[in-house]
């Protein structure tokens, strides 16, 4: 059966899954199930049929699959985990239904960083030095000689509770604050290493690792965000050179097979220090942030969304396919306005009306709240500009983003 008279399950259909929904409808004509916890999430409207599920829960997602499968004509051929960090909940489903898909150890290892970190060192991989922080008390004799380090929840997502420690003083409410934004309650620390980062994204195919694209992550303003570790947007294609990018590719490679990743969308966290590439993270799941919908599209040349749809669906993708050939430049920023109640915005449909404009939305509305700056969830609005070429593009994303004001007041 080809994918076109196949059914593809899309786990999560918040915003960001929108436009990867709509290139699977476009290029596949598969039946699409999308499945979300709120019932106003965007991405429903474009399925054929929705599934209300909270797309973090396994067994709730598992229990609404099983309900659409008992009703009339109901079937699912593959499942695709899309913009949301649920490969646990992807693996539960493909398993009850012996569809391709990575077992949930393998799932369960890409979302615990600890056991990532643990499976990761123990195949060689070239990583950052690591520990577990059971305690706040235990944390300064734990990384003494080791500073500055990152401190992190095991199992979170967002940037949410990760911060950059550069004084022993300041671990303990570091570690309070890793806690907390860790469902499990569970906190860890590696080592901060600098040099440029990378955004990765590909598939592993047959224990292969085939990378679409590449982005230059944007940590200019680390030093304004301290200690809080926030991303502004991410440039492509990459500026670092060929063997770079191939060093990258073999410790993803590598990293794939450690956790047992198989098959399916690998997304990686990749520095360049000293010249050679450490894995911070990685991800079995198609990413969020636009990432593999607008960005590797356009600036590499590849349909990786589809591609990863196909492959779901049991489809032999060619390696070749996802071979990146660089192109147009597209850049990603963001706007940070300070703390408080949205009182005015201005600016963002004179963006949109841009010929280069590729994407510009607001997370917030008149009268949000927007909360202090601490994670990704601080970031109010987002521009995607493209570019000649990656230089004009940073040009026109800064400018964008610049010129877009949202005002805020006390609440």
């Amino acid at each position: 059966m080809n994918s076109a008279r196949k059914t593809l399950l899309v786990i999560s259909g918040g915003t960001e899954t929108v436009e990867g929904i709509r290139q699977i409808r476009e290029d596949l004509g598969s039946r699409i199930v999308v499945s979300d916890g709120n019932p106003k999430a965007p991405g429903l409207a474009l399925a054929d049929h929705a599934l209300i599920a909270n797309p973090y829960d396994p067994e709730e997602t598992l229990s609404a699959v099983r309900g659409f499968l008992g009703g009339k004509g109901g079937r699912i051929d593959g499942v695709l985990c899309l913009a949301c960090d649920a490969p646990h909940t992807a693996a539960a489903v493909t398993a009850a239904l012996g569809l391709p898909g990575i077992s949930p150890a393998a799932a369960r290892a890409a979302t615990d960083k600890l056991l990532m970190k643990e499976k990761l060192s123990a195949a060689g991989v070239r990583i950052p030095w690591f520990a577990a922080a059971p305690d706040a008390a235990s944390l300064p004799a734990l990384v003494a000689d080791r500073l500055p380090v990152i401190v992190k929840p095991v199992d979170s997502r967002g940037a949410r509770g990760v911060t950059l420690i550069r004084r022993a003083e300041d671990l303990p409410h570091a570690w309070h604050l890793a806690a907390e934004q860790s469902p499990s309650g569970r906190v860890m620390t590696e080592a901060y290493l600098d040099g440029p980062q990378l955004s990765t994204e590909g598939l592993v195919i047959e224990g292969s690792c085939h990378n679409a694209g590449y982005a230059d992550r944007n940590y200019s303003r680390l030093e304004q965000f301290a200690p809080h570790v926030i991303e502004d947007g991410g440039e492509l294609p990459s500026r670092l050179a060929p063997p770079v990018l191939a060093d990258a590719d073999e410790q993803l490679g590598r990293a794939a097979r450690a956790l047992g990743i198989s098959f399916g969308p690998l997304k990686g966290d990749v520095v360049i220090h000293r010249g050679r590439a450490h894995i911070i993270e990685v991800a079995a799941r198609l990413s969020g942030g636009y990432l593999c919908t607008y960005e590797i599209p356009i600036s590499y040349g590849v349909p990786l969304v589809p591609l990863a749809a196909r492959q779901a669906l049991g489809e032999r993708i060619d390696p070749k396919a996802l071979r990146p050939r660089p192109g147009p430049g597209t850049c990603q920023r963001f706007v940070f306005p300070a703390a408080g109640r949205v009182i005015a915005m201005e600016g963002m449909e004179a963006v949109r009306a841009r010929d280069d404009c590729i994407l510009c939305e607001s997370r917030f509305a008149v009268g949000d709240i927007i909360p202090p700056l601490a994670s990704h969830v601080g970031r109010a609005a987002v521009v995607i500009m493209r570019g000649h070429d990656r230089e004009d593009a940073v040009r026109r994303a800064n400018e964008a983003a610049a010129s877009i004001r949202i005002e805020t007041a006390a609440p």
